[in-house]
């Protein structure tokens, strides 16, 4: 009995070594990159995919199991919005534009649909769900006199001053990124990667407008100076009685993109289990 006993302890322990060995922390992890567009929603702009520009994204995938990852992702996204594209008088009237580079680093969790492991002959793609909480940094400017100008600092809307019992907005805000996508094998090593996220703000001054008025030019001009002020009503008809913003609804932009991901350590021969 005491052999019998001392078999089993030995197929049980080099179980368990051969399982440790078939899955650590490299074969779990996976590096990738994605190019594609980015593209924003607020007071500037209402419809989807209107002024892409090109973005990036650098992602780092840990897999907890074969449904379930941790993500971390670092997003370079350009965003810009036009009154003058627009088709309605009101806003062609109000003048306004902006552009901003974002700089995005996210991180949270996915979850696959089917379960899925790059090099598994028998997953070979799932579609999965995204959900993150990320610090993006913005800086919106707008082009005045050919020159392109800050316009935080400048305060636009009153903030800093008697004109506005608001401060001025931090260039670093909170962000919910949420998206869907594929994986697809392509090698024993190499994963083809697509996805489309929205990122939702707790800001609403991407574009520098949120404000539904204008604020007192000339305490703008008093107290924050005469660029802030000429900014600050850019509108045709210089009415103060017309629309700035939207205080209701904040911003959110998008990132879309396609890429491949690489998986750091050896395959493991239990895909699906982990």
């Amino acid at each position: 009995m005491r052999i019998l006993a001392s078999v089993f302890l030995l197929i049980s322990f080099t179980g368990l070594t051969q399982k440790a060995h078939q899955h650590n922390n490299w074969s779990r992890s996976e590096l990738g990159i994605m190019g594609g567009a980015s593209y924003y929603i607020g007071d500037l702009n209402q419809k989807h995919f209107k002024n892409s520009n090109l973005a990036g994204q650098l992602m780092f995938r840990y897999n907890i199991n074969s449904r379930l990852a941790f993500r971390s992702n670092f997003t370079y996204a350009f965003v810009e919005g036009y009154d003058n594209q627009s088709n309605r008088d009101v806003y062609k009237n109000r003048n306004l534009s902006f552009q901003s580079e974002i700089y995005e680093l996210g991180a949270g969790m996915e979850i696959t649909y089917f379960p899925f492991e790059i090099g598994n002959k028998r997953y070979r793609g799932t579609a999965y769900l995204l959900a993150e909480l990320a610090l993006a940094k913005i800086d919106p400017k707008t082009n005045f006199n050919g020159s392109l100008v800050e316009l935080q600092p400048l305060g636009t809307e009153g903030q800093g001053t008697s004109a506005s019992d608001r401060g001025k907005y931090s260039l670093v805000q909170l962000t919910v990124p949420i998206g869907v996508g594929f994986r697809l094998t392509l090698t024993d090593h190499i994963g083809l990667n697509g996805e489309y996220g929205i990122r939702f703000m707790f800001s609403d001054y991407l574009d520098d407008v949120h404000s539904n008025t204008y604020a007192d030019q000339a305490a703008i001009l008093a107290e924050n100076g005469p660029l802030a002020a000429q900014l600050s009503n850019r509108s045709l008809d210089q009415s103060r009685n017309s629309m700035r913003g939207s205080a209701v609804s904040r911003d959110w932009y998008a990132f879309a993109g396609l890429g491949l991901t690489f998986r750091l350590g050896r395959k493991g021969s239990c895909p699906s289990a982990f």
